[in-house]
């Protein structure tokens, strides 16, 4: 009997560990799965905005440089090459105290492109991208303002493509998909094409149902009359960040795929953890102020995209958190278990689970960060910019 007793309360623990590990395991990837399926679907459906084809405005193209005498040159060719009016386009350069030349690069092609409207802003000092490009936007006088890095190539007819989105009422921001110029270098960029595909395809679907809360700085555009400041909760997100007033006012923001920009990623491993990390240090911030938002009522007509996002990217990885605890409490449970790992050699699925894993880890480790403030303060310089190459952005008509 007191075997008996004992191998039923076995079980009974047996159990509730189970049903705990089901739990745990729904909330960190079974609700990322479901998010995935309803965003791919949304991405096949059509826009169902109002978009005038003929719609030029008034563009200024904000360019922050910080010691980038390596690619300015090609960033400048590529910028001449816009298929866009001269009279309507604005380029504004904002340098952040470069010491390579950098400054006197741009003002030579000023000088040599007289007919173009570009303008050569100088920081006294350093203090971060999203005040750089606050000092750049007191000069804009575009009705839709541009931001670019010195680093992401567009192709010619990008303007042409992407603009008419802007002339619905209710669009007040464009971005577009990020598309690698090396992406069979290495094991490392490989694997951020892959994720790069889900994450486009994922915003494209939250864009044609209402919004999406991610931007890039490759090529992200603004409404002027919408945009009081980038980066106005200080979150380090000059893109991201700056969405957040877009939503404030109601307005749109979206991806469209004729937005398309290039780059280049670096090759290593430890390159492209950096940037993830510093990223999810900035969108933990940013997660932040819309909860802080939505609580206040400030979040009204895309609250639904919001929570979702929150539940995803701050509720998810905590959920995972748990997850593992169970998972090492159920293999010690019951060792038959261990083999779900298994799950690890399916082609397809363990490049899925491998990076759901790393995007977890990477956004718990920046909530604690987070918690005790640690902020990338200046703006630092990335590997990526030692690997732009001339023979590929003439491959790819990019100059």
């Amino acid at each position: 009997m007191i075997l008996l007793r004992f191998s039923c309360e076995g079980e009974a623990a047996l159990d509730i560990i189970l049903y705990l590990w089901l739990a745990f395991a729904f909330s960190s990837f079974g609700i990322l799965g479901v998010n995935y399926i309803l965003t791919r679907r949304a991405a096949k459906q059509v826009w169902r905005i109002q978009s005038n084809k003929d719609y030029k405005p008034r563009v200024s193209i904000i360019v922050p440089t910080y010691n980038e005498f390596e690619v300015i040159k090609y960033k400048l060719k590529n910028l001449v090459r816009l298929e866009y009016p001269e009279d309507l386009l604005q380029i504004v350069f904002v340098d952040s105290q470069s010491t390579d030349g950098t400054v006197d690069k741009i003002r030579d092609f000023a000088e040599g492109n007289p007919r173009m409207d570009v303008k050569m802003l100088v920081e006294n000092e350093r203090k971060g991208k999203s005040v750089a490009l606050n000092t750049a936007l007191s000069a804009c006088d575009g009705e839709v303002v541009i931001v670019s890095d010195a680093d992401c190539f567009w192709p010619s007819n990008i303007l042409k493509g992407s603009l008419p989105y802007l002339s619905d009422p209710a669009i007040g921001a464009i971005s577009g998909p990020k598309k690698l110029l090396n992406p069979e270098d290495t094991w490392t960029t490989r694997n951020e094409s892959r994720y790069l595909e889900s994450m486009n395809l994922m915003k494209l679907g939250e864009s044609k149902m209402s919004s999406t809360i991610f931007f890039e700085g490759g090529f992200s555009a603004y409404k002027k009359t919408l945009l009081e400041a980038f980066d106005p909760y200080h979150t380090g997100s000059d893109d991201c960040g700056t969405i957040i007033g877009i939503l404030q006012r109601n307005a749109r923001a979206i991806m469209v795929p004729e937005a398309q920009f290039f780059t280049f990623f670096p090759k290593s491993w430890q390159g492209r953890m950096e940037m993830k990390m510093r990223r999810a240090i900035q969108l933990v911030r940013v997660f932040r102020n819309y909860m802080s938002l939505l609580i206040r009522g400030e979040i009204k007509t895309m609250r639904k995209m919001v929570i979702k996002n929150l539940l995803l990217y701050l509720l998810a990885p905590i959920m995972f958190l748990f997850f593992m605890a169970m998972t090492v409490i159920l293999f010690l449970s019951f060792p038959p278990a261990a083999l779900m790992l298994c799950v690890f050699l399916i082609p397809g699925v363990n490049n899925y689970l491998v990076e759901t894993l790393l995007s977890y880890l990477i956004l718990s480790y920046s909530m604690v960060l987070a918690a005790f403030k640690k902020r990338p303060l200046v703006w630092k310089k990335p590997e990526d910019r030692k690997l732009v190459r001339e023979e590929a952005l003439l491959g790819a008509g990019l100059i």
